[in-house]
């Protein structure tokens, strides 16, 4: 019996912090390494062009999103880690979707919602995202695609794209893929309490220096609670990045320092800090050494694609002869 098929992207612009690893990542490598899915993890450059316009900030942006999934321990035996620009079948294949679908349709999408309202000149390749993501899923037989709460919506494009497809041309060529939300991954905060981000500049990366680390976790925005004084870790900012790192036993005993008073803010931050350091010990060594040697990253990503695409052609053939093409 075949395996399920997941997939998932990530968008390589700027580093990644820890916003991106406890909201995506570390699902998508706990699923992938589990054994359970054929799995198909691409860096979505395409998408990163609607904001870059750097071709050495691209790739190198490109080559760090890698090394950050292979050093956090994605195993590469079993998945295809590629970059999506190494399957140009996709661009074809949402042209075709574009004509599948209305412009009134895509002008209900969250992200070109957002950037209207705030005034923005909005590019094409913005207001076409959700069907170049469609393309993305749809390519590969995804059954499921990890995404957070808010990230349902396009999900629910590709399902409709789907469907509108497969209408117009009187055909069964794509199934309808699965949101597969994972419970309890809340809106990871960042140093200011805001959802952490690289637009409010209020993110803590993963592998920065350990000088950079420091600095940010020491900056985390606390109130004008003495150390005697008891406080609720639910309204704290430093307990609840921290806690994300904890096991249940370790979450208990952190909480009891909050709640029993008698903890300063400097010492939960740097108790804080030693624990993000010993997290990434080995990781921060593996992603330095992969990024010291990116022609190993681009072997990696050269047999993905490789793999990607072969299946993205059998698809893309049934597709030519179902429009007339072929």
């Amino acid at each position: 019996m075949s395996k399920k098929i997941l997939v998932s992207g990530i968008k390589p612009t700027g580093r990644l912090h820890f916003g991106n690893y406890f909201g995506a990542m570390k699902q998508n490598i706990e699923l992938a390494n589990s054994g359970d899915y054929e799995s198909f993890i691409f860096l979505a450059d395409y998408h990163a062009l609607t904001s870059v316009k750097n071709k050495e900030e691209l790739h190198t942006q490109t080559l760090e999103a890698a090394a950050s999934y292979i050093a956090c321990g994605l195993d590469m035996s079993s998945t295809k880690l590629f970059k999506q620009s190494s399957v140009p079948e996709v661009t074809e294949l949402t042209w075709i979707f574009n004509n599948c679908i209305t412009m009134p349709y895509l002008m209900r999408a969250h992200a070109f919602k957002d950037s209207e309202a705030k005034n923005k000149d909005v590019n094409v390749g913005l207001f076409d995202y959700p069907v170049l993501m469609a393309s993305d899923i749809l390519m590969y037989d995804a059954d499921v695609v990890p995404v957070g709460a808010d990230q349902k919506q396009h999900i629910e494009y590709t399902r409709d794209i789907a469907g509108y497809y497969n209408r117009a041309f009187g055909v069964e060529q794509f199934k309808e893929p699965k949101e597969l939300i994972v419970e309890g991954v809340a809106i990871i905060p960042g140093i200011d309490g805001q959802k952490m981000s690289k637009s409010y500049n209020n993110h803590i990366e993963l592998f920065c220096s350990d000088e950079d680390l420091k600095k940010r976790v020491m900056s985390i925005v606390t109130d004008s609670a003495t150390p005697s004084e008891k406080k609720n870790p639910d309204e704290n900012n430093i307990y609840k990045i921290h806690k994300l790192f904890l096991n249940e036993s370790e979450d208990v005993s952190l909480r009891a320092k909050f709640e029993d008073g008698g903890y300063s803010y400097k010492d939960a931050k740097e108790e804080l800090l030693a624990t993000i350091m010993k997290w990434r010990e080995e990781k921060k060594e593996k992603y330095d050494e992969l990024m010291k040697n990116p022609e190993t990253l681009l072997t990696i990503l050269k047999d993905g694609g490789a793999q990607a695409r072969s299946r993205a052609e059998q698809t893309m053939k049934k597709v030519r002869t179902q429009v007339g093409l072929e």
